[in-house]
């Protein structure tokens, strides 16, 4: 696997050095382009249509349509003035339960691996998870745009799992038809939760694959042991810290964490 991140995880003054992987990898089959004539792949130019000539990178600049057809220059100078640097940390910012969040804020998994130097700290994040069943919340710079992400153990492999922001939830009130449901019947319902017990049981992922792309795959096998030589498109060608053990800093982590549980304890006893 390639790595996409390297930094660390900060856990109250605990820092567990990781990388980051990719988790999951797109399988579908995928097609190129070709001229009909010659099968060579089709190649694309940006173009401006009212200037009529092809535009390079350095005659191409960002803009923002803040009305149709009207745009306002933003210079990279800016942008870069605006965006933070690169996190090198994961700062978990509490723990919470996993079904605490609703799975529609996940949005792209990557798996978490240690360092040589900090596969005990790992190791104890991962224990520590999952003996309490918790997920962990951060946020992190990734890729120049701020994140939040939720950090859980699976069969010992700590998974990042970065999270939409709410703002880029969409609203459910505009759905056709799904808030005026119309009376559903007592015995309707009985029959609908039987037909669910009836079909129910564990989830096996295995027992699901592609039908689609396997027949593509088989399509083009099929094609490629039967094609005359001269049907076959050719290939394309392109131009040229400060160390401290693990003991002391979970005592100290659970020292300044003490205030904070305090204030909590004491609001509740307020409240009743």
């Amino acid at each position: 696997m390639h790595s996409m991140w390297k930094g660390s995880i900060s856990f109250g003054l605990i820092n567990v050095p990781v990388r980051m992987f990719k988790a999951t990898e797109s399988q579908n089959v995928r097609f190129r382009q070709l001229h009909k004539v010659c099968k060579t792949p089709i190649q694309y130019h940006k173009t401006c249509p009212t200037c009529e000539v092809e535009v390079g990178t350095n005659d191409i600049v960002r803009g923002f349509e803040y009305a149709k057809g009207q745009f306002v220059v933003i210079e990279d100078e800016e942008l870069e003035a605006l965006t933070k640097a690169r996190s090198q940390t994961l700062d978990i910012v509490h723990f919470t339960e996993a079904h605490e969040i609703d799975p529609v804020y996940y949005d792209n998994t990557y798996y978490l691996a240690p360092e040589a130097n900090g596969r005990k700290a790992y190791a104890l994040l991962a224990d520590a998870l999952g003996k309490t069943g918790r997920i962990a919340v951060a946020t992190s710079v990734l890729r120049q745009s701020e994140s939040m992400a939720c950090i859980r153990m699976k069969d010992g492999v700590l998974i990042l799992q970065t999270l939409f922001w709410p703002d880029e939830i969409r609203q459910t009130e505009e759905l056709p038809f799904v808030h005026q449901a119309p009376e559903v019947s007592p015995d309707e319902l009985e029959m609908a939760e039987r037909l669910i017990e009836q079909l129910s049981k564990p989830f096996n992922p295995a027992a699901f694959h592609d039908e689609r792309r396997e027949q593509v795959q088989k399509l083009v096998e099929q094609k490629l042991e039967h094609a005359n030589p001269e049907e076959l498109a050719p290939a394309a060608t392109t131009p040229a810290a400060d160390v401290i053990s693990l003991m002391d800093a979970l005592q100290k982590s659970l020292k300044m964490a003490e205030p904070a549980v305090k204030r909590k304890r004491t609001s509740r006893k307020k409240s009743s």
